[in-house]
């Protein structure tokens, strides 16, 4: 059989494409934050992860640009050669003492921080656990350890309990859960889940992703819930509130050092541009000089979701700037889409089989410096939208 016959046969995307309903892929022509264009069409942009609006800030791109005339624009290799910066170790020196921890340690994207961070720590006859709404970089870092890996259903600490219970005493064991889940929005319940991973002799690890910048004045879920000191590993991203590129994960010395000297995709990958090191530890700055971004943001969020529920929408479980409209229905979801596309509002379609068929959203997000406007003329679209559609 030829390999590639996968690709000749493959018509999931071109069935939508020959709709005019492909929402992916679209290059942006030009973006300031909270508006983009697609050519000379202007959006309002509610796709973007850019929770505290950093990307167009002048001191984050003021210092990218010095990064870049002292250092040049790349490393050309990898951390544990020639890769390694002073800028990548105060980056850490920073990230660590904000987020509560000992020691950090900065790689090239988030994605190959779980990767890298998981892979290296579950061994054979070591056990990761993991919720069933957890990001794919961590089941990715799962199924590239030695070790075996089971999931729970999402949030359910009772078959969290039950599922750690039934693994060999003598078995390590990493429990690993998104601070806020990326598509539905919802918190992890903390405090809870480090109760039943102590009973149990399990490490936690959070992946603060959607978190830090956004929750607890910008440190994170530990920090929003007040307990960061039980918390194993905390792992965050720079491509979301640090208006950046890379990620990182922080934990105790002695862990960060085992992790700095056994994760593949840090010792085998390029180390992140001196512009994007720069870049972060401005935009950490300004996180924690203005406090009332994250602030604002939450603000946003909690306005949205009651003005959705208001129309008669169904937001989920959301409870963070992330808030997802469920139209049920992929082919409703990409009309949603095409729809709102057309009226100058940008959204994320998110369809099976990333969710249930009957769960399939339009995943809104929002930036701290969106304005009561801007908000208006989105809610005023999907009222449209959703009356078109049967919705509400």
């Amino acid at each position: 059989m030829d390999i590639f016959e996968k690709c000749q046969t493959y018509t999931a995307a071109k069935d939508v494409q020959a709709l005019g309903l492909y929402p992916y892929f679209i290059p942006l022509t030009n973006s300031e934050g909270t508006v983009a264009w697609i050519g000379e069409h202007k959006l309002i942009m509610i796709g973007s992860n850019n929770y505290l609006g950093l990307t167009m800030h002048p001191k984050v791109r003021q210092a990218a640009q010095d990064a870049v005339r002292q250092y040049g624009t790349s490393c050309t290799g990898s951390r544990f050669l020639n890769g390694t910066l002073e800028l990548h170790l105060e980056l850490e020196r920073r990230l660590a003492e904000f987020v509560g921890m000992e020691a950090a340690l900065v790689f090239s994207t988030g994605y190959q921080t779980n990767v890298g961070a998981i892979s290296s720590l579950v061994g054979r006859g070591d056990f990761a656990i993991t919720d069933k709404e957890d990001h794919a970089s961590i089941l990715d870092g799962c199924r590239l350890s030695y070790g075996k890996m089971r999931r729970f259903p999402h949030n359910d600490l009772d078959g969290l309990e039950r599922m750690l219970a039934s693994l060999p005493e003598d078995a390590g064991r990493l429990v690993i859960v998104d601070g806020v889940f990326s598509m539905g929005g919802d918190i992890a319940p903390l405090p809870q889940l480090i109760e039943i991973c102590q009973r149990h002799e399990a490490r936690l690890m959070v992946d603060d992703a959607h978190s830090v910048g956004v929750l607890g004045d910008g440190r994170g879920t530990a920090a929003y819930f007040g307990v960061t000191d039980q918390v194993d590993l905390i792992m965050g991203t720079f491509s979301k509130s640090f208006a950046s590129l890379g990620g990182f994960i922080a934990g105790s010395a002695n862990t960060i050092h085992y992790i700095q000297h056994h994760a593949r995709s840090l010792i085998f990958s390029a180390s992140i541009p001196p512009s994007n090191a720069a870049a972060a530890l401005a935009a950490l700055d300004v996180i924690i000089a203005e406090p009332e971004r994250s602030h604002r943001v939450l603000e946003i969020g909690r306005y949205m979701r009651d003005e959705f529920q208001r129309l008669g929408f169904n937001v989920g479980a959301s409870q963070t700037p992330i808030v997802p409209v469920i139209f049920g229905q992929d082919i409703r979801t990409f009309q949603a889409w095409k729809m709102l596309f057309d009226a100058g509002v940008y959204t994320n379609p998110v369809v099976s089989p990333a969710v249930p068929e009957d769960l399939a959203l339009l995943r809104t997000s929002y930036i701290a410096t969106h304005t009561d406007e801007q908000l208006e003329f989105v809610l005023e679209a999907f009222e449209k939208v959703g009356k078109e559609l049967g919705v509400i």
